[in-house]
């Protein structure tokens, strides 16, 4: 599955053409590796997202076409998450 349409579907970002903005800023990583928007997804990676001072880290754990808002969260489990700032 492409990578904006799983950050879609699974309600990390809420729209495919946000996910695709953030991903062409170099903002997202799949198991380390700086990802575009059709960059190929599947279960077991690990995506990094910056989320403005938010670094997010999640593995996927089911790809779905479609699903229920609730039934959203399933398809991953956060495995960090880290405050960025003037600390580092």
């Amino acid at each position: 599955m492409r990578l904006d349409k799983f950050l879609k579907v699974s309600r990390l970002i809420k729209r495919r053409t946000l996910a695709k903005e953030v991903a062409d800023q170099g903002r997202i990583s799949i198991n380390g590796v700086q990802a575009k928007a059709s960059s190929n997804v599947k279960e077991g990676d690990e995506l990094t997202v910056r989320f403005g001072q938010k670094l997010v880290t999640v593995r996927i754990d089911k790809i779905q076409e479609t699903t229920k808002k609730e039934a959203a969260a399933e398809m991953y489990t956060v495995v960090k998450e880290e405050k960025l700032g003037s600390e580092q």
